[in-house]
């Protein structure tokens, strides 16, 4: 039996009580099923209070929740509690590491391929920066940075750990090995392979790590950067106020320690509860299943859309060096029609340039249209896309 079809998942998800209703957005958003909605539900319901600040039974109860899911988070990608940080998403994260690492005069080496998340903030950085192309089956020109790093003085080094318009998984241990061999800081965008595939980062010998809780079965509003020990000590906090000090007097603050500096404010308490319990229904299934039953649906993806005249795929043919997306193009229609026509029969998936107009223009594009695949999809989900392409072709014929 393929693993595809040991997966029956569907149930757990309330949005896909509609009838009809066929979701290949997954990439952009995750769906979340009934086990994180309890658990936020039941903090509001029972346990409702400011976390860390009072002593009375209600406030240590969601204390204890939202650091107990602080280890469940870490734990679920090899790393340590204490050095996970909640931020309110991967781009606050990845901003974060970014402006701690570097500043005009530096250079940073990204690649065509990095979502504008893992982009903007090291524009922002006045860095001077340093680009790693594709081949054309959407995989890194490595010996390009080799190169850079050659060349000497190159302080970081940002990938993406799953590209999230040609999927291509790319390989962040080696990359980040280079890196470290150079003297340079590596920052992984990991918001894409966290919802699909084992990580450890520690195994992947990263300084940096962040990821979203909207893409892993998990509420808006929660992201995480994971580091080094060392790494983290060595950023500046992003955001200053209540609870990231240690003690504030009229001359200034004394930060608290890592990973509090990074948490201004009151926390996203009910959302970082609820990626707890995303994480733990993942855990549940297994990660290997999660990766097996997505790479399958990739292959039957790639199969049955490489066989439709007038469409083409970008990215790796082969579902082994690629995530849980296909991204495709219809000749002679514009990726938003395509799109709107699909979603007209129930199907709902992404068009666009997908937050990535670098790698729109490297791979001669303006937009693409783009399915992705979770853990609640079937071979029959796939069906029903390459029928929606075949009505957008009899509506542009």
């Amino acid at each position: 039996m393929a693993i595809a079809a040991a997966l029956d998942l569907r149930a757990e998800f309330p949005t896909l009580d509609r009838e009809g209703l066929v979701y290949l957005d997954a990439a952009a958003t995750s769906q979340t099923p009934r086990a994180v909605l309890a658990a936020m539900d039941d903090y509001y319901a029972h346990h409702r209070a400011s976390v860390h600040r009072g002593v009375y039974a209600v406030a240590a109860e969601a204390t204890d929740m939202f650091e107990g899911a602080r280890h469940r988070v870490a734990r679920f990608v090899g790393a340590e509690a204490r050095n996970t940080v909640f931020t309110r998403n991967a781009t606050e994260a990845l901003n974060l590491a970014a402006r701690g690492t570097a500043g005009p005069g530096d250079k940073v080496v990204l690649t065509e391929m990095e979502h504008h998340s893992n982009l903007v903030p090291w524009q922002m950085t006045g860095a001077e920066l340093l680009w790693v192309g594709l081949d054309t089956d959407g995989r890194l020109r490595l010996d390009e940075l080799d190169e850079y790093l050659a060349a000497g003085g190159v302080k970081a080094v940002a990938v993406t750990h799953v590209s999230n318009v040609v999927g291509t998984i790319n390989p962040v241990a080696e990359i980040c090995a280079r890196a470290r061999a150079a003297g340079a800081v590596s920052v992984v965008d990991g918001s894409q392979a966290v919802p699909q595939m084992p990580v450890d980062v520690v195994e992947l010998g990263c300084d940096f790590y962040a990821w979203t809780g909207h893409k892993a079965y998990g509420p808006t509003g929660v992201g995480v950067l994971q580091g080094r020990r060392e790494a983290l000590e060595a950023l500046p906090p992003l955001i200053g106020g209540g609870h990231m000090i240690a003690s504030v007097t009229k001359e200034g603050p004394r930060w608290a320690e890592v990973p509090t500096r990074f948490e201004a404010g009151t926390s996203a308490i009910a959302e970082v509860i609820g990626l707890g319990a995303a994480v733990d229904f993942l855990s549940d299934l297994g990660m290997d299943v999660v990766r097996e039953h997505e790479r399958e649906l990739t292959a039957y993806a790639l199969g049955r859309l490489s066989g439709l005249d007038g469409v083409t795929l970008d990215g790796p043919l082969d579902p082994a060096d690629r995530g849980a997306l296909v991204s495709f193009s219809v000749e002679g229609v514009h990726p938003h029609d395509v799109a709107e026509i699909i979603g007209g029969q129930g199907v709902c998936v992404r068009a666009g340039h997908h937050c990535a107009q670098v790698l729109m223009k490297a791979l001669g594009h303006q937009a693409t249209t783009r399915a992705s695949f979770a853990v609640h999809n079937t071979r029959e989900d796939v069906d029903a896309l390459v029928a929606g392409i075949g009505r957008v072709q009899e509506v542009f014929a």
